[in-house]
C-alpha cells in the first residue's frame, strides 16, 4: 500500500517490516494488525487493517515518530 501524508510518500513495497503485530485471529471481525515499517529514509509508518467490527475497519497508514515508535515496539514485545 502507498499513501502521501504531509507530502511525504509513505510504501509497504519499499520499506522495510520492523514488527507485526495481531490481535484475534485471521476472519475474527474484531481482529486487526498493525505492522511498524521503516523507509529507506528512515521514516517510520505504521500499516494498519482490520475486521469489519475491528478499531482498524479498512486498511490505512499512519505515520509514526521514531518516540511514538519505541513506545510501540515496548508496548508489543
Amino acid at each position: 500500500m502507498k499513501k502521501i501524508i504531509c507530502k511525504r510518500e509513505y510504501d509497504t513495497e519499499v520499506a522495510t517490516l520492523v514488527k507485526r503485530h495481531s490481535v484475534g485471529q485471521f476472519g475474527d471481525p474484531e481482529g486487526y494488525e498493525e505492522s511498524l515499517y521503516q523507509m529507506p529514509d528512515g521514516k517510520l509508518f505504521l500499516y494498519v487493517n482490520g475486521g469489519p467490527e475491528s478499531i482498524y475497519k479498512k486498511e490505512n497508514i499512519k505515520s509514526i515518530s521514531k518516540e511514538k515508535a519505541e513506545v510501540w515496539l515496548k508496548e508489543h514485545e
